[in-house]
């Protein structure tokens, strides 16, 4: 796969890399004295040089043949250097800021290079939304991979998405300067069961020469594991138990191992590489989704690698899953991932091998952060008009847009056994519960006392006014209402809550701001987040919707809610590409045997 994510081309710079390691011409910059981590033979080598010349790395060694008048030189200091670090598989949109912003936000961080799958934007403004987000990533010096949005809809017949990507779609997409490769394929049943949709989406990835990334999340590691690396996934960040990631593994896919602000696998899973002492070559670090208080207050992918040594994982080890093993699984190791000869110069300084903080960033060659402060000039360009005022839901919202009759042989009844979606903090999955709701007026209500709250999903797209309803548990929500459009994947308007009125009020909040998120209570706003690109980005600073993000999770907590990042959790309540059951605005699905479900039980 030809790389158009560096400065320079390997074809265009190698005859001046040779005459620099030679010492024949003058490099434009040298490293002395550092501390390598060598990602290629899992090892640290002493006092160490690096040429650097045309963006790519000349010589690592001995350097003073390669300085000469006009050579910048950095004396590391006995510091260590290790390749920059990558993230093989996250959305940008989960940082609820811009591709430039988040740069920005991680380059400090030594994050050099993201494989960046943007269905958020694509399931709402469809390939100009893609397009958008690919040419603002381009005034950074971030190596914003893109992929190919292969499931918008996620799951096609369950949902209504703004959008409708194809084979053709994607056949574009990846014919684009930005995209290296097709998104996380989540219609696994499609995979599996041989849907002929589906299968022309990856043809035409393979016929390009390009990657499959994967979403397979399935307790399952036989026949459908198999069945589904068979059509060429490359990958998959869904793993939740160690065995799942073990067996990924043994069948030579790269198992990523998730920890991001909302999702945190890694502490239960990472045992699969610590306890089996196996090759894992095949592992990675990736954050999936990390919200903008995550990126200020802990980091990027660092904050993983720190939290992965931490368990017991070998530091050097845990830099290789970030760096060579990252640029494996992307097919790239050509390029990226090590500090050597004829690879781009994407380096990162620290001083701590045990406590990762980054204290220099070199992308290409070029100092990108250093001394506490990105050294890059910032070119951020305005996101299209289009990419606003995408809130287009039909009909007028009132308290009774969200209530839920009863059926009528149970009219007479006190309660009526419900079917009930239970979320699990900190994890993606979702339990099937029945659980006995009140019942006045001939309607069902939430029971707090119970942990259980009412939620519902409108289309927000194409003002066809549908919406599905149902009830969720483990929020811990005690009063008041919250609501979001980013609400995975087809980000419509979700809203939950204890009390009709405020669910409303929450409801018309979003629809006046032009999508975002925001928490209710007594028909008072208590904290809005206003995402006005897609309803799923800011345009403000990483830091004003980190602050933003702490007043709403304080008024979370306000409503009853103690989890940690609840409104990343709520946004995977209407995710049907994984089990068990979820809502859309079509109604309640079984996303084991893909079916849409009754509310109540028997009926």
């Amino acid at each position: 796969m030809l790389n158009k994510f560096c400065k320079s081309p390997l074809y265009d710079v190698s005859r001046r890399l040779s005459r620099v390691a030679g010492g024949l011409e003058k490099a434009n910059l040298v490293i002395k004295n550092a501390r390598l981590v060598n990602v290629c033979t899992a090892e640290i080598q002493e006092h160490i040089d690096v040429a650097i010349a045309c963006g790519r790395i000349a010589l690592v060694g001995e350097a003073a043949h390669c300085i000469g008048a006009e050579t910048i030189v950095i004396d590391a200091g006995g510091q260590f250097i290790a390749p920059g670090f990558m993230d093989g598989h996250m959305h940008i949109e989960s940082s609820l800021v811009t591709p430039s912003e988040f740069a920005r936000a991680v380059i400090p961080h030594g994050t050099v290079a993201v494989c960046a799958d943007p269905h958020e934007i694509c399931n709402v403004c469809g390939l100009d939304g893609v397009k958008a987000m690919i040419s603002d990533a381009k005034s950074t010096p971030l190596k914003v991979m893109m992929s190919a949005p292969s499931c918008v809809p996620a799951v096609p017949g369950f949902e209504d998405t703004g959008a409708s990507i194809d084979a053709d779609g994607i056949k574009e997409m990846l014919s684009w300067d930005g995209v290296m490769g097709l998104g996380e394929m989540m219609n696994f049943p499609g995979v599996i069961n041989g849907d002929e949709r589906v299968h022309a989406e990856l043809s035409e990835t393979l016929k390009a020469d390009q990657i499959i990334t994967g979403h397979y999340p399935p307790q399952e590691t036989g026949k459908g594991l198999n069945a589904y690396i068979a059509s060429g996934a490359r990958c998959c960040h869904e793993s939740t138990r160690a065995e799942d990631v073990l067996e990924k593994m043994r069948r030579g896919m790269y198992a990523q191992i998730r920890y991001g602000s909302a999702w945190r696998d890694m502490p239960h899973i990472i045992g699969a590489v610590l306890e089996n002492h196996i090759d894992d070559r095949f592992a990675c670090l990736v954050t999936d989704d990390t919200h903008p208080e995550t990126l200020v207050e802990e980091g990027h992918i660092d904050n993983i690698l720190r939290l992965a040594i931490g368990q017991g994982l070998n530091p050097v080890k845990a830099i290789q899953y970030v760096t060579i093993n990252t640029a494996s699984c992307l097919r790239m190791e050509h390029e990226m991932g090590s500090i050597t000869p004829g690879k781009c110069a994407d380096i990162v300084f620290f001083d701590d091998l045990m406590d990762i903080h980054v204290t220099r960033t070199i992308i290409d060659g070029e100092i990108v952060f250093e001394d506490g402060a990105v050294a890059y000039k910032e070119a951020k360009r305005p996101f299209p008009k289009h990419t606003y005022h995408t809130m287009h839901v039909g009909g007028q919202i009132t308290k009774d847009s969200f209530a839920v009759r009863v059926p009528k042989d149970c009219a007479s009844q006190d309660s009526v056994r419900t079917r009930v979606i239970e979320i699990v903090p900190e994890r993606t999955l979702t339990t099937e519960r029945f659980v006995s709701l009140p019942v006045a007026g001939g309607m069902v209500s939430s029971a707090p006392a119970e942990d259980v709250i009412k939620m519902a999903v409108l289309e927000r797209h194409h003002k066809t006014g549908t919406k599905g309803i149902g009830f969720v548990k483990g929020f811990g929500l005690k009063r008041g209402a919250m609501a979001q459009t980013f609400a995975h994947d087809a980000h419509n308007l979700l809203v939950a809550g204890t009390d009709d009125e405020d669910m409303a009020l929450a409801a018309r909040t979003l629809i006046e701001c032009g999508g975002g998120m925001c928490a209710v209570l007594d028909g008072a706003v208590l904290a809005i987040v206003p995402l006005p690109i897609a309803g799923l980005m800011s345009d403000k600073s990483v830091e004003e919707v980190a602050e933003q993000i702490r007043q709403l999770d304080a008024a979370w907590k306000t409503l009853g809610c103690t989890i940690p990042s609840p409104f990343m959790t709520m946004a995977l309540v209407p995710l049907a590409c994984i089990p068990q059951i979820r809502l859309t605005n079509r109604g309640l699905v079984d996303c084991r045997t893909f079916r849409f479900l009754d509310l109540f039980e028997n009926k």
